[in-house]
């Protein structure tokens, strides 16, 4: 099946060669083709059972002369820990929750809908977001199994947004939505060859998601360009007066980012190397240097090294806030949507694991949970410490010291290293990642496919100070207009080293 952009949807929409409903048939039988049965990607946790009908009822709407915008007919796959209130469960992957069917949409669903898009279904993810273990296994969760690689069947897809990441790169949808806290839209997104970009916090509402933490979660577009992944954000931003982060920042906010989307964007910029995220692989760095090497040939002004000399300290910093966030915000979505199959805090769920232990902690546990549950309230003085220290490390003392001294519109770094392969014994691998610093900071990050290590992608991130969405986007495009780098998977068994 043909990579369709949204635009060359657009287009053979409104020469009336596609429809809707045959678009959505087409991915539907993909799904089925590949995700379920052939490589069998497990990446849909859920099918959206009414996506023919409305698929039928936006392309009446067309006949009719009434399209929304450049997302009217558009199949796209969300995550599932995203509220929609339909036919299809809101489970974050978890057994706990199976079943559960929200009672509302999520701020960015209903956005959707009003766009003209078609939630086609929900992708699976690493089990709470990845936030239930430190030994856990990326890509999987007790509801929908082990999600695979296309690029490599025994490797892992990286995570938590690992079902979304797959269903693009696997041209299962048109594009997908994921959430990060840190890490879980970009590390998946470079892992499978995508495009992904996490917003700065407060674009992007996060009303109706399951969270990890109110002060690094954000939703994000994956996409397998930067123009989708574009169009797709237009749709996402807006204010909700229920999540206070957003009604802080309506002045920031493009009516289009692709107005931003240049092929010259990098002319005349100044963009410095994070030389602190390189070393990790000397085949990963040498991909790096080729598309450094790209980006002066195209224009920019190369600031090399530079370095961000706080994020061996941050860590600690931001797992304390995490644990502190993850009990108050499950708690308060608990109260806000629940009580969900009985069960009305983060303690109910502790109880509900042990007790299903076998199903649902057959490779990893629950330390982060219980580590979660025996911290205080957000208003103790360890919590604000520790996030001020956050703050100051990740922004004053960390990107934005660096933007400053060196005069930058973006720092480089690898996305992250190749895919690891599979281990249920030991959990992940870490090979490397450079999300952490504007994770923890709310500040933008994107990656974009920079190209394969023995077929395995690599990406390169560009990440910027607060709201700079538009020059990102600039730049990435840029480089990927240039680069054309990425190339559809084939789903081989195992990567083939000669």
């Amino acid at each position: 099946m043909k990579e369709y952009s949204i635009t060359e949807i657009q287009a053979l929409m409104e020469k009336g060669k596609l429809s809707a409903k045959k678009l959505t048939e087409m991915y539907l039988n993909r799904i089925s083709e590949i995700d379920k049965n052939g490589p069998k990607l497990n990446s849909v946790i859920e099918i959206n059972p009414d996506a023919i009908k409305i698929a039928e009822s936006l392309d009446e709407e067309r006949k009719n002369k009434k399209i929304r915008g450049l997302l009217h007919g558009i199949p796209v796959i969300i995550k599932d820990n995203i509220n929609t209130e339909d036919k299809m469960q809101t489970t974050a992957g978890s057994l706990a929750f199976d079943g559960h069917i929200a009672s509302e949409d999520a701020f960015i669903v209903n956005k959707l809908r009003d766009a003209g898009a078609i939630i086609l279904g929900k992708a699976n993810l690493s089990e709470w977001a990845n936030f239930r273990s430190t030994r856990s296994t990326s890509g999987w969760s007790s509801r929908g199994g082990q999600t695979l690689n296309p690029y490599s069947l025994d490797r892992n897809p990286c995570g938590s947004s690992s079902g979304s990441a797959v269903t693009v790169a696997a041209n299962l949808c048109s594009v997908a939505i994921g959430t990060e806290t840190d890490g879980s839209v970009i590390c998946p997104s470079q892992t499978n060859s995508i495009v992904g970009i996490k917003p700065t916090i407060g674009l992007v509402s996060r009303t109706g998601i399951i969270p990890i933490s109110h002060n690094q979660d954000s939703a994000g577009p994956m996409a397998r360009t930067v123009q989708d992944a574009a169009l797709l954000l237009n749709v996402m931003v807006g204010i909700d007066p229920n999540d206070s982060s957003t009604t802080k920042h309506n002045k920031n906010i493009p009516l289009d980012y692709t107005k931003f989307l240049d092929p010259n964007g990098l002319r005349g910029v100044r963009i410095g190397i994070a030389r602190n995220y390189f070393g990790k692989s000397d085949l990963i760095d040498e991909i790096i240097e080729g598309a450094i090497e790209k980006l002066r040939e195209l224009g920019a002004e190369i600031i090399d090294p530079v370095e961000i000399k706080t994020p061996n300290d941050l860590s600690e910093y931001e797992f304390q806030v995490l644990l502190y966030d993850f009990k108050h915000d499950l708690n308060e979505y608990l109260t806000k949507y629940g009580p969900i199959n009985s069960l009305e805090n983060i303690s109910d769920i502790i109880k509900f694991n042990n007790e299903h232990k076998a199903k649902v902690m057959p490779y990893f546990g629950q330390e982060l949970f219980t580590m979660a549950n025996e911290k205080g309230p957000i208003t103790s003085d360890e919590y604000k410490e520790a996030l001020e220290k956050c703050h100051n490390l990740a922004r004053d003392e960390g990107i934005d010291a660096v933007m400053k001294e060196h005069k930058l519109d973006a720092i480089v770094a690898p996305s992250g290293g190749a895919a690891w392969l599979i281990d249920y014994i030991n959990g992940d691998h870490s090979t490397g990642g450079s999300s952490s610093a504007a994770a923890v900071a709310g500040y933008p990050n994107i990656t974009v496919p920079a190209g394969y290590v023995y077929g395995l992608p690599v990406g390169i991130s560009f990440f910027s100070g607060a709201f700079q969405e538009p020059k990102l986007l600039k730049i990435a495009y840029a480089f990927e207009q240039a680069t054309k780098i990425r190339k559809p998977p084939k789903f081989p068994p195992k990567v083939e080293v000669k």
